[in-house]
């Protein structure tokens, strides 16, 4: 059997590998844009701070690995169309050419891209670039290209537009490297994925470290300056003006859906392509998983929710079904973490206000404890917040912040298992979890919290 892969990124690589594993005589053929297949996206900003000195490290498994594995790469190649009906997908070969390939079955995996911000300046004909010291951020490319702006033209301050993830991480990333940093957020406070009274700790770390930040700033345009990028802003006192010598641009992304639905393919939450518990899509013989397509949250059901660690599961279940299986992708939570200088933030499930906007009852418990008994030397305080049904106890969601080291991501990892499970509340207090005084032990923090449920 043909089975032809575009995207050369988590979901795609996932779907191939598994695909060979279960039937090795399938000839498996990826289609990759760039040059970069199983690059890890979210390390980007590690390099950049120097933390990860060779880029390649970023690579989850060679070219090699996988040419061992029996998957056939085509790089820098770009899928252009898809032919349903014919089985047969065109692409642009790295000379110019145009080729069609056919297929058995395809697997669509080609992620997100860099939202429409509509900020003057960034997109366009005449938008500015790595030339004028403006970039987006969402590529291996895109990463060479700020390399290259720190490395050549020693920039001594920065404009960061977003404060998600990337945004947070990069911030730190710049200010190690000892540029001054500015972060501007559109919202009312710094990861809108917390809370923001829990999300006023990540900005109270950002502000320790000397990172200027300023809130509900809306980015009017990027202009020319004399000396470097202009950023121009409105926040509620009125309008600024921001030279700097480097702008990175992390506003958030969208689900990259042309390939599929210029072939007639449904799109459905957050105009991602529709695909059932078993990443098929609406067409024939075609597959999608990834970024790109909707997905299943245990407790809202369908929604868009791009993540990595999601993309790898779809991966794996499109992979395995395209080659006759009968896998059913189990949902997510959105379970995730950021580190932040010396801080971590995690969260999983739903806050309190999520719920409430899913008609789901629910309420919330906050406590603040020391991550292991403040006795033993070294203990750090880690802030932990609830949320289940106020009549049933069912456990909803959990966010967490405390001090790197604090084992932030464990102890939302073993609330994200309680959730996925059906826990009550009640339940996860009762659990049977490790204690030890020296350790970052679960029991202390998110049973203690528990416990104080009425």
């Amino acid at each position: 059997m043909r089975l032809l892969i575009i995207g050369g990124s988590d979901a795609g690589i996932m779907a191939g590998l598994r695909a060979r594993q279960l039937d090795p005589q399938t000839d498996v053929t990826l289609v990759v844009a760039d040059q970069y297949p199983n690059y890890s996206i979210c390390g980007i900003p590690y390099h950049l701070s120097g933390d990860v000195p060779d880029w390649h490290d970023l690579a989850h498994r060679t070219q090699t690995d996988l040419e061992a594995a029996g998957l056939s790469l085509r790089l820098g190649t770009l899928a252009t169309s898809i032919n349903a009906d014919a089985h047969t997908v065109t692409v642009t070969k790295p000379d110019g050419n145009q080729e069609t390939i056919s297929y058995d079955r395809l697997v669509v995996a080609t992620g997100a891209r860099p939202a429409a911000t509509g900020i003057t300046g960034l997109t366009g004909p005449d938008a500015l670039g790595p030339a004028d010291c403006v970039h987006q951020l969402h590529t291996i490319d895109q990463m060479h290209a700020v390399q290259r702006t720190l490395v050549t033209r020693h920039p001594r301050r920065a404009v960061i537009i977003g404060a998600g993830y990337i945004g947070l991480e990069m911030a730190e990333a710049l200010t190690r490297r000892g540029l001054d940093v500015t972060m501007l957020q559109h919202g009312p406070e710094v990861l809108s994925t917390l809370d923001t009274d829990l999300a006023s700790l990540v900005h109270s770390e950002l502000v320790h470290h000397g990172v200027h930040v300023h809130l509900n700033t809306s980015v009017r345009s990027i202009q020319r300056g004399e000396r470097g990028p202009v950023v121009i802003s409105d926040d509620p006192t009125g309008t600024q003006k921001i030279s700097t010598d480097l702008v990175i641009a992390v506003t958030g992304i969208r689900p990259n859906t042309s390939l599929l639905t210029m072939a007639g393919a449904t799109t459905g939450p957050g105009a991602a392509i529709t695909v059932d518990d078993q990443m098929r899509t609406s067409l024939p013989d075609i597959y999608a998983a990834g970024d790109g397509v909707t997905t299943k949250h245990r407790l809202l059901g369908d929604t868009w929710l791009p993540l990595g660690t999601t993309a790898h599961k779809q991966g794996r279940i499109a992979g395995e079904n395209a080659v006759g299986g009968n896998a059913t992708f189990a949902g997510v939570l959105g379970t995730q973490a950021v580190k932040v200088f010396s801080l971590v933030a995690a969260r999983t499930g739903l806050r309190e206000t999520e719920a409430h906007n899913a008609d789901i009852p629910a309420r919330s418990i906050t406590y603040t404890t020391d991550d292991h008994k403040a006795y033993y030397p070294g203990s750090h305080p880690i802030t932990i917040r609830l949320t289940a049904d106020p009549t049933t106890g069912q456990l909803l969601g959990g966010q967490l912040v405390g001090t790197y080291g604090s084992e932030v991501s464990k102890r939302a990892d073993v609330i994200a298992t309680a959730i996925f499970a059906g826990l009550t509340i009640q339940q996860l207090s009762d659990l049977d979890l490790s204690y030890t005084p020296p350790l970052a032990a679960p029991w202390d923090a998110i049973q203690t919290t528990a416990q104080h449920w009425q």
